[in-house]
């Protein structure tokens, strides 16, 4: 039975705990034994579910930033310096 180790699972995205062979989890050098809490495909499972929660997160806030704003209206230029500079490049 030293060959099977328990995965966590994860409640909150609905992965059950299970026990998995020592070989399906990942390195972990930070914990004491040096592996992962999760075998690997609910590893993956379980970070795929958590980027797909925060995006639909971000999705929810943004509505409102979303919309399209109305872009100005040109001004049109103003003639009166242009006619100057005309000027000025005909007395010359």
């Amino acid at each position: 039975m030293a060959d099977m180790r328990r995965c966590i699972g994860s409640e909150r995205f609905g992965i059950e705990a299970h026990e998995a062979p020592v070989t399906e989890f990942p390195a972990q050098p930070s914990q004491k034994d040096g592996l992962g809490r999760m075998c690997k495909p609910h590893w993956n499972a379980y970070t795929n579910a958590l980027r797909k929660a925060a995006l639909a997160r971000k999705a929810e806030a943004a509505p409102a930033e979303a919309e399209p704003v109305a872009a100005p209206e040109p001004t049109k230029a103003k003639r009166g310096r242009k006619a100057v500079v005309a000027a000025e490049d005909d007395a010359a």
